[in-house]
């Protein structure tokens, strides 16, 4: 067993507090107690999309959010017994408590089978010019620019591989050779990884090389990820997001603040109603990642140009998109400032 007990948490501690110690503790789950340690609920990174979805703030006490009627199991369950429990239930994650509800442990999926591994395809665009990040990108594709010590690709592939995914495909059209050279099959990324790659003859925009997949992928939700993000989201939790969600598509999403730099005025007629100085206005932002039904795949041609905005644009009125909101580590490398800040934020966010 591990140290459960740094995932113990108070059910007035806020919001913010219980997301401090779902990063920090590693389990994807934090465990709400009362002062004598009895079992009150527990908190999951799904708990805490929905919190942000419902717009609560970070100072909200965890009580308003955490699950009231965990499923729970005896300290006397063995292996067997509950491993059949968290497979009926589909649990990751099971408290352990004792005949008085006190809590004396908590067991996981991933501990009690190791390793697990998915067959989920992950796509990832690389194919881009970079021109914003000129003269960096006049002769290196962007996703081999370096954050740290090693591309940002690199960077992108291993924390999937950390997370039991193994099965890759790369857009790539701007100095591809460059990327095919540094990556090849995947043999230098561990057994069992396997790397292709999708070339653009032209570019077809955000989306467009979904129809450039091999129609013989297995029908499962494909991952789909730019290949110039930097993000320490956990896959895992996105992909159990999208399988316990009834849509053909999940977009994850960032909050961002806008800040007027005046003092906004509100008028009626020609009668001050209002002013607001500098107010912050915020909204919803498409973070570049995304899970995709194959279904939503079989519809792309692979000849025409086409932006996974416009594509998904479509989807909201038949098979629906699910937004998956991000509030861990998400930075666009879009810009050179961008790119300086990943290099400054590397060892703290990475390299812990």
């Amino acid at each position: 067993m591990f140290d459960w007990e740094a995932l113990l948490i108070k059910p007035n501690d806020s919001l913010e507090y219980a997301i401090k110690v779902l990063h920090e503790g590693g389990c994807r789950i934090t465990l709400v107690v009362n002062q004598h340690n009895k079992l009150l609920g527990t908190v999951t990174d799904g708990d805490i999309r929905r919190a942000l979805i419902n717009k609560l703030t970070m100072k909200s006490e965890i009580r308003l959010v955490m699950n009231d009627q965990p499923t729970k199991a005896s300290k006397s369950f063995s292996r067997k017994e509950l491993l059949l429990v968290m497979s009926s239930k589909s649990l990751m994650h099971i408290p352990i408590v004792d005949e008085d509800e006190i809590l004396c442990g908590l067991e996981t999926m991933e501990y009690l089978i190791k390793n697990p591994s998915y067959d989920n395809p992950v796509f990832i665009m690389a194919g881009g010019f970079g021109t914003r990040l000129h003269p960096l990108t006049e002769n290196t594709p962007k996703p081999l620019l370096k954050v740290g010590n090693r591309p940002i690709l690199e960077t992108i592939i291993d924390q999937f591989i950390d997370h039991g995914f193994h099965d890759f495909y790369i857009s790539t059209h701007f100095k591809s050779e460059q990327i095919r050279d540094y990556f090849k099959n995947g043999d230098q990324q561990g057994q069992g990884v396997n790397i292709h790659y999708i070339h653009e003859e032209v570019p077809l925009g955000t989306a467009g090389s979904l129809g450039l997949l091999p129609d013989n992928l297995p029908d499962l939700p494909i991952v789909v990820m730019n290949g110039d993000l930097l993000t320490n989201v956990d896959f895992r939790n996105l992909l159990d997001f999208h399988n316990n969600n009834n849509a053909d598509a999940t977009m994850c999403i960032r909050e961002y603040d806008f800040q007027v730099p005046y003092g906004v005025v509100a008028l009626d007629g020609s009668s001050i109603r209002e002013i607001k100085e500098k107010p912050i206005h915020k909204f919803f932002v498409n973070a570049g990642i995304y899970v995709l039904n194959k279904n939503l795949i079989n519809k792309v041609d692979g000849e025409s140009y086409l932006n996974m905005t416009d594509f998904l644009e479509k989807e909201l009125d038949s098979g629906g998109v699910n937004a998956f909101p991000i509030h861990e580590y998400w930075l666009d490398i879009g810009r050179m400032e961008e790119y300086k800040k990943a290099n400054q934020d590397m060892d703290t966010i990475f390299n812990k």
